[in-house]
């Protein structure tokens, strides 16, 4: 059977990052396995969608300049500014992904166990390899948060926004948002007959604020980039903390849950605000129970309101839980040392099975709010590389 040093599980801008800072260590031998690179962007995102996240945050992290947004301009000739179009950044990954990972195994992994060699990967044609290192960048579509009310529902009458590309088979219907305010912009522009949000929360906290405008003019940039790291996850300040996921777990669990839920708020970015005008969006609401009737939903909430619609889509959010990696093998998952379906990783993201490192979402609980955004492979990547590489040392 086949031995390589290290098995990276995903091609996301994860497992894309992993790959181009590992490939730093001479004579490591790294394979990238991913059906299809930036497939969760392409396939489960909204066209027409902007990411949210600043410049600086937007790129996925790689040792030296040459595979940075500027460098894929100049390679690509493409023009775009922030906020990043999705078009142009899965373009990036994927042309970031030719350039990091040219022999990419398109290979779908449908099991990992353990092994006593290290780690036995077995994808679905071919041999199966054995690895010594895994590192699994698999991404949040596993996690798709669908609230029990509509657990029985079929996808005709409600589904969760991952579920769309395009948002215009909705066209002429009447659709109920719970959360996602992009999506219901991009419903509205795609032609729905009526669109209308509900959320929990009783007020819309904007991005890029009075305090943000005032913070990037001020100073030529300097004062802002004092309270906002180039990561971007987090308010003015907190920013900073956020970026150092070392510092961060320092500090009491408790306070670190709070930090996190203060990062994490939902909210909605400021160029939606004219795209939203004409669609009623009630806040404060909660969900109290849903029901079919026929080919449309009857929904009501705890102001004892009541909607009937053609759909509704749910923008809930996504839970990680490693359990619901159905390539991971049970025997393994229970190896795992886990808090609410999280792994608890240590220093260099490796779960308590020596060998096996976990980034992006499910790193969250570990390191921070940091991990659930493509900016967390700034760090996350040059960790699990310095972590290797000092086995290989020993």
């Amino acid at each position: 059977m086949p031995l390589s040093d290290v098995a990276i599980i995903g091609a996301g801008p994860y497992g894309l990052s992993a790959a181009a800072h590992l490939s730093t260590i001479k004579g490591l031998e790294v394979r990238v396995f991913g059906d299809d690179p930036m497939s969760f962007w392409d396939r489960n995102m909204p066209a027409g969608m902007f990411l949210r996240s600043a410049w600086t945050a937007t790129e996925i992290s790689a040792p030296g300049e040459s595979l940075s947004l500027e460098a894929f301009q100049a390679a690509s000739g493409r023009r775009f500014a922030s906020p990043v179009p999705l078009d142009c950044f899965i373009e990036y990954g994927r042309w970031y992904q030719s350039r990091a990972v040219p022999d990419l195994d398109r290979r779908k992994v449908v099991q990992v166990e353990f092994d006593p060699a290290g780690f036995r990967i077995v994808p679905e044609t071919g041999d199966a390899i054995t690895a010594r290192n895994v590192v699994i960048a698999a991404g949040i579509g596993s996690f798709a948060r669908r609230p029990p009310e509509f657990s029985d529902f079929p996808p005709s009458l409600a589904s969760h926004a991952s579920e769309h590309r395009d948002l215009r088979i909705f066209s002429g219907k009447d659709v109920l948002v719970l959360g996602a305010l992009e999506s219901a912009a991009l419903l509205r522009e795609g032609g729905a007959a009526k669109v209308e949000v509900f959320g929990r929360a009783h007020e819309i906290h904007w991005l890029q604020g009075r305090l943000s405008k005032f913070l990037h003019v001020g100073a030529g940039g300097l004062v802002r980039r004092f309270f906002y790291a180039p990561t971007d996850v987090g308010p003015a300040g907190l920013s900073q903390l956020l970026a150092r996921p070392d510092l961060l777990r320092q500090l009491p669990r408790g306070l670190q849950d709070k930090l996190r839920k203060r990062a994490v708020r939902p909210a909605g970015a400021r160029w939606l605000v004219p795209r939203l005008v004409g669609v009623p969006i009630r806040l404060g609401r909660t969900l109290v129970s849903a029901s079919a009737a026929g080919d449309k939903v009857k929904v009501k909430f705890d102001d004892s309101s009541e909607r009937t619609v053609d759909h509704v889509l749910l923008g809930t959010g996504y839970r990680p839980d490693i359990s619901k990696y159905a390539f991971l093998s049970r025997a393994l998952v229970e190896r795992i040392d886990r808090f609410n379906g999280y792994p608890r990783l240590r220093p260099g993201l490796e779960t308590s099975v020596p060998g096996l490192y976990i980034v992006g979402a499910p790193a969250a609980w570990s390191f921070g709010p940091l991990m659930q955004f493509v900016s967390g492979t700034r760090y996350a990547c040059p960790a699990v590389t310095r972590s290797i590489a000092k086995k290989g040392r020993a």
